[in-house]
Parts: C-alpha cells; structure tokens; sequence
C-alpha cells in the first residue's frame, strides 16, 4: 500500500469563522482549494480495534445511490446489500480488495458478504452508471469520517492517523499519514482532490429495471 507522509503541525492558522472551524481535539480536512472535505477516512493507526465479531453491515441502495455514500467497516465483517427502490440492481466490484457481483435483483440477498481484505472496495451498478459507493475495509483500526464541515473528533494520545478520501488525486489505494503533534490544538491537513463530472442519473444503459 502506498503511503504520502505528512508532518502536521499542531496549530494551523484557519481564517474561518463559525461551528466548521476546528477545536482543540478536532481535525480538520480541506480540499485544495481550502474547502472544508467531506467523507474523508480517518484511520488512527494507533489505536486498534479488537478483531471480535461484528455486526452486519448494510450498504442500501436507494433512490438509485449507494446509501451510505461510504461505508466503514473492519476486516472481516460481514455486509447485507438490500435493494430498497423498486427497480432492480446489478451491483458489483472489481476492487482486489473484494471483487464480486451481485447480479440483477430486487429486495434483500439470501447471504451478506463478508470483506475478508482491507482496503478500498469501489461499488458500482452495471445498470445504473451513475451509482458510486465505497466499502473501506479497516485492518483492525478505529476509523471516523469527516462530517460535512471536514471536521473529526481525535481521541486523546492519539500519535498518528491515515486519511482517504475517494476523490483524492493520488490512486485509489494511497492513504496519506499524518503525525498528530498536539491534539489540545486545532489541526488541519489539506487532501488535493479532483472531483467526478456528473454521470447521467436514470437507467443509462438499458432504461428502467
């Protein structure tokens, strides 16, 4: 897996007002053009999960989109892939992390799936272009996501994390590492991104299923 790696310092001067400017203990993530960055993947690389039993994860599909736009789930959990429109979908993947395909279908799977490799699983519908959803697969890692100002929460003591995002312009499987100086001071790190032209959003391969 390659890795960009990124000394932080632990005070960042942000010249932004309001609830999206980072707080001691918060990270902040920014886009190139200094755009707060959502659905960024945090992963606190020093501070492991325990490998036990996890819940089944859902990756829905509604209104045509992939719900929820990422899913964070760790090795070797199980995920459900329910098909809540009431037309039909092809999903499928041909990450190396989990190359599958679940062909065309209504309702729920007889079987969830389980994602025995981390790593970045890229979900698409061979029927509906437009629909783009991302599995990240943590190895036994804590992970956080972004929220909608670029904002997550650091525990403490917390020395150094990974951040992914989809959009990134560095391949897909690049984490960038980011060590953690101070988390009693705001933080920001900057991901350069390229952000996808809009797809057509309604059966542009074969129409209504």
């Amino acid at each position: 897996m390659r890795t960009s790696v990124l000394f932080l310092l632990s005070f960042c001067f942000l010249f932004l007002l309001g609830s999206n400017f980072a707080t001691a203990g918060q990270l902040k993530v920014l886009d190139g053009k200094g755009e707060p960055l959502q659905h960024a993947v945090v992963e606190l690389t020093d501070k492991p999960v325990e490998p036990a039993a996890q819940e089944v994860a859902v990756m829905d599909q509604i209104n045509k989109q992939f719900v929820p736009f990422i899913l964070t789930i760790q090795k070797g959990q199980l995920v459900n892939f329910p098909n809540s429109d009431d037309i039909r979908h092809h999903v499928y993947s041909f990450s190396a992390a989990k190359p599958f395909e679940l062909k065309l279908y209504a309702g729920t799977p007889n079987q969830p799936l389980k994602f025995e490799n981390s790593g970045v699983v890229v979900l698409g519908c061979n029927i509906h272009d437009s629909m783009v959803g991302y599995i990240y697969v943590a190895d036994d890692k804590q992970v956080l996501v972004s929220d909608a100002n670029g904002l997550v929460t650091l525990p403490d003591s917390v020395q150094q994390v990974t951040i992914w995002h989809p959009y990134q312009d560095n391949d897909i499987d690049t984490r960038q590492t980011v060590q953690i100086v101070n988390t009693t001071a705001p933080l920001s790190v900057t991901i350069k991104t390229t952000y996808p032209a809009p797809r057509n959003t309604f059966g542009e391969r074969f129409g209504q299923h």
